[in-house]
């Protein structure tokens, strides 16, 4: 990551903060993810080499920032959903200053349609952090549409571990996947689609 990206980041973590210290409703708050799960992201992408990746949860690009950076380095792409086309413009300014807007489509979409509309083991990595209640619906298409071997991460599963209680018991009792809880930042729970037998 070079000096100019490090800047903006810290920056957009800042003015995030400051925002979401003003805004009692939870709906209005940018709800960034921590740095530090995000640079759990970014090595997460770098080191399964993922090149398909899906971000559902935009917000105003933060996350999505640091999922760029990392597929830059993995000759690959990042596809970012969010329901809030104006949250959509906001990371789509925030990518134009970082000169990362080649290398991620941003979506205004519904989370659900776009896991429906994605073909099987479409997905290198998906990075979930949108509406929590809705994690245990999402379920079959998310593990039906990572690839053998691909990765899912889902943020605040300790921050809200009473939300996503229901999810984790689905993921938990799925053998397609094995799981670990990583307690950094708000909690992410990194979600291993089993590999394809071999040969």
């Amino acid at each position: 990551m070079d000096d100019d990206l490090d800047t903006l980041l810290d920056a957009l973590h800042r003015e995030g903060i400051e925002h979401d210290a003003t805004k009692p409703d939870r709906f209005d708050r940018l709800r960034n993810v921590e740095p530090d799960t995000a640079r759990l992201l970014a090595v997460l992408v770098r080191a399964t080499r993922a090149r398909a990746i899906l971000e559902l949860g935009t917000s105003n690009g933060y996350s999505t920032l640091w999922l760029a950076d990392a597929a830059r380095a993995t000759g690959g792409r990042v596809t970012s959903v969010d329901i809030d086309p104006d949250r959509s413009r906001l990371a789509a300014a925030n990518l134009d200053r970082a000169g990362l807007e080649s290398l991620v489509g941003l979506t205004v979409d519904d989370a659900a349609r776009v896991l429906a509309d994605s073909p099987a083991e479409a997905w290198d990595l998906i990075f979930l952090d949108a509406e929590r209640p809705a994690y245990p619906d999402y379920w079959p298409d998310l593990v039906r549409t990572l690839r053998p071997g691909g990765l899912l991460v889902v943020d605040n599963v300790i921050s809200h571990a009473d939300q996503v209680r229901d999810f984790r018991a689905v993921v938990a009792a799925d053998p397609r996947v094995t799981e670990a809880l990583a307690p950094t930042g708000a909690g992410a729970l990194l979600v291993a689609r089993e590999p394809a037998p071999a040969r």
